[in-house]
């Protein structure tokens, strides 16, 4: 099949080719957007990572598409219906790191509860060998929320009971047995809000996820609370988040994803505002850019996922992905509606 992907680097290109030298790769620097101009009648498979978006726009540019390959575990960036309409099977990569995000929650977590980019600011930056303002807290012995109990969130709790924390998680499916085997409890959305020390989220995103975290549901908070997010940015109202700091409701966050941070360019100076200029949007990049500048706020640009073993285990993953629909035998399907 031809097959266009979309890299992020260069060595993935030798990558994946050898892995499926039966198939034609036409290679182009991610993202999708950059390429405009780009259209193919013949290609099959359209692989992409994250920062692409596809939608029916995009579907238009190769009439014969067959398949989508995610480079990913979250499809948000996919219009899946429209990809069914079409009769484009979506393709993802279900499992490649769930140690890999979960030790990036616990380091934001170790990084806020212990002021790591403080101290750090007031050695490198500062001079100063001071400890004054930067006394933190210990996480054995608080309790910790977990939005989402998948591979990635059984990750984090295992490694928070390593900790001595104490845990309550939120999943609409609660997995038989789990809770007692890993010494947690399920609770209430509104229990966990209530009890919870630290929230950290690793649910997907979709239309009943989509703001879990939002201006209603702020007066539920435990005062104080910590926020961790490293699953997807539109799980969190950014301007709810905003005001959650603002107001002491949200002690700190740790932050590696973004809503709408696909618009979040390169260089301090380079603010992108998106084609749909709806009110909404620019206020919630403006209080994207707050976020980043706020004291108590610690962001990474959606970099959870990005260990060299994580990173190859994608490759691999997509790899079979593209060879088994070939032989007619798809897997790691995503559905519409998922």
């Amino acid at each position: 099949m031809r097959v266009i992907y979309f890299y992020n680097e260069e060595w993935e290109k030798g990558f994946i080719a050898k892995k499926l030298p039966e198939h034609q790769f036409v290679f182009y620097a991610a993202p999708i957007e950059a390429h405009l101009d780009v259209r193919d009648a013949d290609a099959e498979v359209l692989s992409i990572f994250v920062k692409t978006r596809v939608d029916g726009a995009v579907m238009d540019r190769f009439p014969r598409l067959k398949l989508i390959a995610a480079r990913s575990t979250g499809f948000d960036h996919i219009d899946v219906a429209e990809a069914a309409r079409r009769g484009i099977t979506v393709v993802s990569v279900p499992a490649y790191g769930e140690n890999t995000v979960a030790e990036f929650a616990l380091a934001l977590m170790l990084a806020l509860s212990r002021k790591i980019r403080d101290a750090s600011h007031r050695m490198y930056d500062e001079h100063l060998f001071s400890q004054e303002g930067l006394r933190g807290f210990d996480l054995k012995g608080k309790v910790l929320g977990v939005i989402g109990t998948g591979r990635i969130g059984q990750q984090v709790i295992k490694m928070a009971r390593g900790f001595d924390m104490n845990v309550v998680a939120n999943d609409p499916f609660p997995k038989d047995g789990i809770d007692g085997a890993l010494g947690f409890s399920y609770v209430s959305l509104d229990d966990l809000f209530s009890q919870a020390d630290v929230i950290t989220l690793h649910a997907p995103h979709n239309e009943h996820t989509h703001h879990i975290i939002n201006k209603n549901t702020l007066p539920k908070l435990k005062r104080g609370v910590y926020i961790v997010n490293t699953a997807r940015g539109g799980l969190i109202e950014t301007l709810a988040l905003v005001r959650g700091l603002d107001e002491g409701i949200i002690g700190a966050a740790g932050l590696d994803v973004f809503e709408l941070e696909e618009y979040l360019g390169a260089g301090e100076k380079n603010v992108l505002i998106p084609d749909e200029t709806a009110p909404e949007n620019v206020r919630t990049l403006l209080g994207n850019h707050y976020l980043i500048e706020h004291p108590r706020v610690i962001v990474t640009p959606h970099n959870a996922f990005n260990t060299l073993e994580a990173v190859e285990r994608i490759l691999d993953t997509t790899a079979e992905n593209i060879r088994s629909f070939a032989a007619g035998t798809p897997q790691n399907i995503v559905n519409v509606g998922s």
